[in-house]
């Protein structure tokens, strides 16, 4: 090849990428859903050892399935009783069955040609990632509306450096919050899109249909509609768009919820969607519907107006329920003391290790330096300065609850992703098209965008990295420390593992007394059932637990034969045990630890193939001094 035949290669390659741009930009969401089918595949490929043995490793995940599994079995549609926590009474779940349809769908359609087994695996694996489909989506319409070009392409594909987030849409991790955290995205396209009648449907629908699912996501969406207020407010004819919000909303509200709430959730509850969330969202709408509607000129009269209805709709909340509005889950202060305080998720940010915070906020920070050059590029076109400001608000205000609780951390890298998408997609322009020192500047910046995208992987050695050069050494691990933790990190897995688990039916359908957090591992793996679960319905049966195991061991049988316990089982080094024994050194659970075992406790022998990571006791209340606990009985 000689060296005149490099401009014709030249201009073939120019042409040949002009021509994939402007193909990929007509086709922008088939290519999206390509990118998802990748994406999904190797998931699938990555996690299968735990898709393989069900490694539903989050609470929520378990309930999911089982929730899922007794409606297929012939439970009632809005019967949301969990009858196999705390029997024969049960509690509710305040969930809706708006999540478990793609899941039970997906179960049917596997089942019909696979064992029930593997049929459920699947199932479980392949649910999580229908969302991400919906977020991918929306987050390339937010590119294409704020960068144009190609943009989407890399806001597609962010998710995957949003490691707390994507893990959300994970296999296995089949529980509401993959879909909640897309739905919000897709709320945050509608309030950009230029189409005002369209966006102001998808907006309004996708915050009804997170609302169904629960109320997680209550303040970003209540963001999402003050945005489209203020919008109004400064913008003329942005009615246009508040309308068919209002109107959307109200009316998808209002279906749903006869659709989807349980019995339990008809009542006035705060926790999910009720009469009372119904009425309060219909008075927003139906103010938003007038304001509208009415010949305001000034964006003065308009705010003064605004303000008016706003200010109506909070207080007819206040005064009506003002519970809801200081909190929704209603727990009483023993419980937060003793149960709430210690989940790491319920802490803010401020209190967890750099280990954790710094990959966390990498892409906040990214997204937050995107979002202030987009504004100063945006400056002289007001309707993408405004746009720019929506993304930004919202992007600011998730990542500002990360200060509140740490489970605002998914929705901060999430929401992050539009202005740190468009710096990439600037940066490469640049990269391609500047002058040489301004390639230069943007191969920089690109290297230090790509380091914060790359965060997780890279934060380990840039600590030890600078910690090297600043000569600051570590605090050496004790080794009694350093093997408790570990002690800790297996006992977590282990006992929850389904071949530790499944053994247990070779036992007769019983009631285990355990912790709160093995509850709804047990009823997912076995045929037995569980006193309690981390939910805040299930409050009085957590705080029996807790005094359970703080107290000392006469006060235990009791409390066992109050829940109809048949059997203790103890996983030693289970991460809650340690708060038991934190707490209470003279607590039962400690003396169990120390091997102190009571008479009327009797170990059970279970055939396994390899040794069980827990005990399992069967509570004798028959034993000397049970006689009042065998009455309760």
């Amino acid at each position: 090849m000689n060296l005149q035949s490099w401009p014709v290669l030249r201009v073939r390659a120019v042409t040949i990428a002009a021509g994939f741009s402007d193909y990929a930009a007509r086709h922008w969401k088939w290519l999206t859903l390509l990118l998802w089918i990748a994406i999904a595949a190797g998931f699938l490929v990555n996690r299968w050892p735990a898709i393989h043995w069900l490694v539903l490793s989050d609470t929520d995940d378990n309930i999911r399935y089982v929730q899922v599994k007794d409606w297929l079995a012939g439970q009632g549609w809005y019967d949301l009783r969990q009858y196999r926590l705390d029997p024969p009474r049960g509690f509710d779940i305040h969930w809706s069955r708006l999540v478990d349809l793609p899941i039970a769908g997906l179960i049917l359609f596997f089942r019909a040609f696979l064992d029930q087994g593997m049929a459920d695996r699947l199932a479980c694996a392949v649910a999580p990632l229908l969302p991400l489909l919906l977020l991918m989506l929306s987050l390339g319409f937010i590119a294409r509306r704020l960068a144009g070009g190609n943009a989407w392409i890399i806001a597609a594909l962010a998710p995957l450096a949003a490691q707390m987030g994507l893990g959300m849409f994970a296999p296995m991790r089949i529980d509401h919050h993959g879909w909640q955290l897309a739905l919000a995205v897709t709320m945050l396209a509608g309030l950009v899109d230029r189409n005002w009648l369209r966006g102001g449907i998808v907006a309004g629908i996708s915050t009804a249909l997170s609302l169904t699912i629960g109320m997680e996501m209550i303040v970003y969406l209540a963001a999402g509609g003050a945005l489209i207020a203020l919008r109004w407010v400064f913008k003329e004819g942005a009615g246009r768009r508040m309308l068919p919000y209002a109107l959307s909303l109200t009316g998808a509200t209002s279906l749903l919820f006869v659709l989807f709430a349980s019995y339990a959730n008809r009542q006035m509850v705060c926790d999910a969607i009720s009469p009372i969330w119904v009425s309060i969202f219909a008075a927003a709408s139906a103010g938003m519907v007038l304001l509208a509607l009415m010949p305001l000129r000034s964006w003065q009269a308009r705010l003064v107006a605004g303000l008016a209805v706003g200010a109506a709709v909070a207080a007819f909340a206040w005064f009506n329920w003002p519970q809801c509005l200081s909190g929704a889950y209603q727990i009483s202060p023993e419980l937060q003391r003793l149960w709430l305080a210690n989940i790491r998720e319920a802490k803010p940010l401020t209190a967890q290790t750099r280990d954790v915070a710094v990959p966390l906020m990498a892409l906040p920070v990214a997204g937050l330096l995107g979002l202030l050059w987009a504004l100063w590029d945006s400056r002289r076109d007001a309707d993408r300065l405004w746009a720019w400001v929506t993304v930004g608000l919202m992007m600011l205000f998730s990542t500002a609850l990360l200060f509140w609780a740490l489970r605002a951390g998914p929705a901060a890298q999430l929401m992050a992703i539009p202005p740190a998408a468009w710096a990439a997609h600037r940066l490469l322009v640049l990269m391609a098209t500047g002058r040489p020192m301004i390639r230069v500047a943007a191969w920089a910046a690109m290297l230090l965008l790509a380091a914060f995208a790359f965060a997780y992987p890279l934060y380990p050695q840039i600590r030890n990295g600078v910690a090297a050069m600043t000569g600051e050494k570590p605090k050496p691990w004790r080794p009694q420390a350093k093997a408790r933790t570990d002690a800790i990190r297996k006992a977590n897995g282990r006992c929850r593992t389904l071949p530790a688990l499944e053994v247990m039916n070779d036992l007769p359908p019983a009631t285990i007394f355990t912790m709160v957090d093995l509850g709804p591992r047990i009823i997912a793996t076995t045929h037995h059932s569980a006193v309690a679960g981390p939910y805040h319905r299930n409050g009085a049966v957590i705080l029996d637990i807790h005094h359970a195991f703080d107290g000392p061991a006469d006060a235990f049988r009791p409390i066992a034969a109050k829940h109809h316990a048949t059997y203790l089982l103890i996983c030693p080094n289970f991460p809650e045990g340690t708060i038991y024994q934190t707490r209470s050194p003279q607590g039962f659970y400690a003396d169990l630890m120390r091997g102190k075992v009571p008479g009327w406790l009797h170990p059970m022998s279970i055939r396994s193939g390899t040794e069980l990571p827990y005990t399992l006791y069967r509570i004798d209340y028959s034993a000397p001094g049970s006689e009042e606990a065998a009455q309760k009985r």
